[in-house]
């Protein structure tokens, strides 16, 4: 029980699913209870609080502002509690504990493997989960808690989060094999003013979208955009097979791509950078151990 009221752990977890489905229906189907039942949890909930959580008209099911107040901070220490009792069943079967983690694409090509490498060394009883994801999906993970640290391509975040750049380094132009500028003969982006241009999309980072943009305009020309993806490996297949050309952030420059080539554009100003961001309201001990690799 919580706070003298007769508010259960149970009333918390049918109040989260309800305020997500707004629906009693659907929530109560989730749960393996009945809609009645489902329903008289919900008004014992309000009744023993004094509050509104729910608006009722009409079959609909919105949220009062105190129950979206109530289904934010519930969300996360509920998020909080299953963290403790999983760490505490890892702890009994002989592990340090679990680290949630997402990443961009890129980040597991340089920072990550040498990352898991040495804290494995120092912590081999800690297990990962590594979970690929763009930078919108992480933030949002990293508020419900769903991950307890994010490698993204941001360099802002929201107020209630920490940033810290990891890497900050150069792109490159992504050519097929046989193209006839190379290294040797570049001069500017300008030479591929005519060319198809393959990008990540704007919505896996637009702050690296941007700066992709800005390399054009500095070269002096609106590029012909074909293709807009978040999978590294989907641009050098299109590129294999003539499709167009890309430009990618250098630790993408990957020798086992043998049917394309790389120039890397050190000369230009533009630089992206790859942050690793968390929430200080995360308790997962975890996680102050891993960001220590990082001071």
């Amino acid at each position: 029980m919580f706070m003298g009221n007769q508010i259960e752990l149970r009333h918390i977890r049918y109040f989260l699913a309800v305020a997500e489905e707004l629906h009693f229906r659907k929530a109560a189907e989730r749960l393996y209870i009945s809609q009645p039942g489902l329903s008289r949890q919900i008004k014992q909930m309000e009744d023993d609080l004094g509050i509104k959580l729910f608006e009722r008209n009409n079959r609909k099911v919105n949220l009062t502002k105190v129950g979206l107040y109530l289904q934010t901070e519930l969300s996360r220490k509920l998020k909080n509690l299953d963290h403790i009792f999983i760490h505490a069943k890892l702890l009994q079967e002989g592990k340090n504990g679990i680290l949630n983690l997402g990443y961009v694409g890129s980040a597991m090509h340089k920072i990550i493997p040498d990352l898991l490498l040495k804290f494995k060394k120092d912590h081999p009883n800690v297990l990962f989960n590594l979970k690929e994801m763009d930078n919108k999906k992480q933030i949002e993970n990293l508020f419900l808690q769903n991950i307890d640290v994010s490698f993204t391509r941001l360099e802002r975040v929201s107020r209630d989060l920490n940033i810290q750049q990891v890497l900050k380094e150069p792109f490159c132009l992504v050519l097929p094999k046989d193209y006839p500028i190379d290294s040797t003969n570049f001069k500017d982006i300008s030479q591929f003013k005519n060319e198809s241009f393959i990008l990540f999309d704007k919505e896996f980072s637009p702050s690296y979208h941007k700066k992709v943009m800005q390399i054009f305009d500095d070269s002096g020309f609106t590029p012909q955009i074909s293709h807009n993806t978040i999978h590294s490996s989907t641009i050098y297949k299109l590129v294999e097979n003539n499709l167009g050309i890309a430009i990618v952030p250098k630790s993408l420059q990957l020798k086992f791509y043998k049917n394309v080539k790389f120039i890397e554009l050190d000369k230009i100003p533009q630089r992206t950078i790859l942050s690793i961001v968390w929430d200080d309201n995360n308790t997962n001990p975890i996680l102050e151990i891993l960001l220590n690799y990082f001071k």
